[in-house]
């Protein structure tokens, strides 16, 4: 028994030793990792954005950049176009992809799942691809405008909206009301359906049962898309390149403008910082509920 024993000591020393040369192995290769690929394709720009938005006017240290792009009343239009694009439209795709996603898992209708696994492709195309595909249909010589004008024998075309806010913030609602969908969905899935059986058994419209029964469990991941739908509008810029008119700027067009327009970088820089701190800010919400969400499915298994 005793050289069995000593056997068997020998051989779990030998495995935690073989355990702890893998871990410095994985610890050396996620060092060079990180040397070679985050430092200079993430580290070093960020390093630089932030150094070149602290240049003073004179070439020193010094806060003139963020003064010249937060500090003006054209500044503060900006910010309040940029809240006011953000709201509106991401939270009417959040609203729209809470509704859907709805749809699809308490009333499936014929064809639900390949509208599931459309929008899940969906998220894939680029935002601008969805701006000209409004345009073909809904601009002024799009081709329903252009059905319309003929049908009612009209002189003018009579959809001219797409080009401004209202574009903008249609063009954004399509895009993005699928990155709800998916999201509640899983946040759905969790549901014990028996639960809903039981409260309708015991009268519970659908109201009731909604705000007593489905939004107690499944709100961690409807607030993660939600937040998502935010964080990836906040930081649109293609529907805004196509759409947007000369007096819809936002954030990322004055940062844009500031940069190729002026050819001011360290305007551009303070620009691009603060909109990173807001980003960061909502990805950390994001990932906290993302976790409460996920937290929440292991518990119901």
């Amino acid at each position: 028994m005793a050289p069995l024993s000593e056997r068997a000591l020998a051989s779990a020393a030998a495995h935690a030793a073989a355990a702890r040369r893998r871990k410095r192995l994985g610890d050396w290769h996620l060092i060079v990792l990180a040397t070679v690929v985050l430092g200079p394709l993430v580290v070093y720009p960020l390093v630089r954005l932030v150094m070149l938005s602290l240049t003073g006017a004179h070439g020193g240290f010094g806060f003139d950049a963020y003064r010249s792009f937060f500090g003006t009343p054209d500044a503060r239009n900006v910010l309040f176009t940029t809240l006011g694009v953000l709201v509106a439209s991401a939270g009417t795709a959040s609203l729209l992809g809470v509704l859907l996603a709805s749809l699809l898992f308490f009333r499936p209708f014929p064809g639900a799942t390949l509208v599931t696994r459309f929008l899940e492709l969906y998220v894939a195309f680029p935002s601008f691809l969805v701006a000209f595909t409004l345009i073909f249909l809904y601009g002024s010589q799009g081709a329903i405008s252009i059905a319309l004008q003929r049908i009612f024998h009209l002189d003018q075309p009579p959809l001219d909206f797409l080009f401004g806010l209202g574009g903008v913030i249609l063009a954004q609602t399509v895009f993005y009301t699928p990155f709800v969908v998916r999201p509640t969905l899983a946040s759905f899935a969790m549901l014990d359906l028996r639960l809903i059986e039981a409260a309708r058994s015991l009268g519970a419209t659908g109201w009731m049962l909604a705000r007593r029964v489905v939004l107690p469990i499944a709100w961690p991941g409807i607030a993660a898309g939600t937040v998502l739908c935010f964080l990836l509008t906040l930081n649109e810029f293609g529907i805004l390149l196509v759409l947007g008119s000369a007096k819809l700027v936002t954030l990322p067009v004055a940062i844009y403008s500031s940069a190729t327009v002026d050819l001011d970088l360290p305007t551009a820089s303070a620009g691009a910082v603060g909109m990173l701190v807001l980003s960061l800010a909502l990805y950390t919400i994001y990932r906290r509920m993302n976790r409460r969400a996920m937290g929440g499915a292991s518990d119901a298994r």
